[in-house]
């Protein structure tokens, strides 16, 4: 039987053109108005975007762009043409870029592979979130299925599902972590970006587990089918396999959340919060990764690297690590060549 006819679409976050508040407005005004981000109907939503939350905060995202910028552009979509280059190297497939908001869009990659293979029969789509919310995996998948649908393209859609837990992706972070062990320190902190609490509920297929416990019990420890979509379930299970793997202390590791938008109850604990309570705790020497992302982008560079940092020090920390994502490291690279095997 003649092998399938495929292509290779990764698709991350996006990132504006420039750090000119009028494409970082133009940015975060698609970025904020999917309704999968901010879930709320139209009319408010579309009121509080564009009279509110753009006009206040593209100002100040466009000066926190540029702290990080590079001369070849945004570190997100450098880090992803990069990944896109090594993955091309490792497969016969053609493999194509996109982004869930900015350029390129999905269905530029897809007439971009259609070039190369015209009579494409599948394409495998690699949304680079390793974790399920519908603020970033499920949005990422209706928009490539809006523009496969709107285009009318002849090939199908497939995809790699969230990687949490995956062996490979495991161990790739784990290399990615192994050479900041050898210094000293006193926490390892896997923070996350957050989302609503509210997300956590919507996404639960049950309609009565996530969240739903009483104070004190565990509800993500607690065997269900909501597990599939529960993105603070799935974040644990990274964390606790990535500290198994490199046999660090349990007292030793904490996971938390950042990027909190809003007044609304979000996940917790908030990573800024706790990084201005650890000096109080005795906790000195800090490294931190960001596991809920592949590529280093404005949430770990800035958010993390600089305002993090900031914070900690200011509490009174000592040390504070920030460990990069894995964007091209070649455990990554065959780690994302096998979770595309496999689908």
């Amino acid at each position: 039987m003649a092998a399938t006819k495929r292509g290779i679409v990764l698709m991350n976050l996006g990132s504006p053109d420039s750090t000119s508040v009028k494409d970082v407005r133009r940015y975060l005004d698609e970025f904020l108005m999917d309704g999968r981000v901010i879930d709320t109907p139209l009319l408010w939503r579309a009121l509080l975007v564009k009279g509110i939350i753009v006009p206040f905060r593209a100002p100040k995202s466009a000066e926190a762009y540029k702290s990080i910028w590079t001369k070849e552009g945004s570190p997100l979509i450098v880090i992803s043409k990069q990944l896109q280059e090594a993955l091309q190297a490792e497969v016969e497939e053609p493999v194509a870029l996109a982004m869930r908001y900015g350029s390129p869009a999905p269905w530029t990659a897809f007439d971009e592979l259609l070039e190369k293979q015209p009579d494409l029969e599948e394409v495998v789509v690699v949304p680079l979130y390793p974790h399920y919310a519908m603020s970033s995996y499920e949005t990422a998948v209706e928009c490539a299925r809006k523009a496969h649908k709107k285009g009318n393209y002849k090939f199908r859609l497939t995809f790699v599902p969230p990687f949490y837990d995956d062996a490979d992706f495991i161990d790739a972070l784990v290399e990615s972590i192994k050479p900041y062990l050898n210094q000293e320190y006193d926490k390892i902190i896997f923070s996350y970006h957050g989302i609503p609490e509210r997300h956590i509920q919507k996404s639960d297929p049950t309609g009565n587990h996530c969240l739903k416990f009483k104070e004190g019990d565990n509800c993500c420890a607690k065997k269900s089918e909501a597990h599939k979509t529960c993105y603070r379930h799935q974040c644990i299970v990274t964390t606790e396999l990535v500290s198994k793997a490199l046999n660090i202390p349990a007292s030793k590791v904490e996971f938390s959340f950042q990027s909190r938008l809003g007044r609304d109850e979000w996940l917790k604990p908030y990573t800024a919060v706790r990084l201005a309570e650890w000096p109080k705790e005795g906790v000195k020497k800090v490294l931190l990764l960001c596991p809920a992302f592949v590529s280093d982008c404005l949430e770990t560079l800035e958010e993390m690297g600089e305002e993090g940092r900031e914070i900690f020090l200011h509490a009174g920390g000592e040390e504070f690590t920030l460990i990069p994502c894995l964007n091209v490291q070649p455990t990554w690279v065959k780690a994302l060549k096998k979770l595309i095997e496999r689908v």
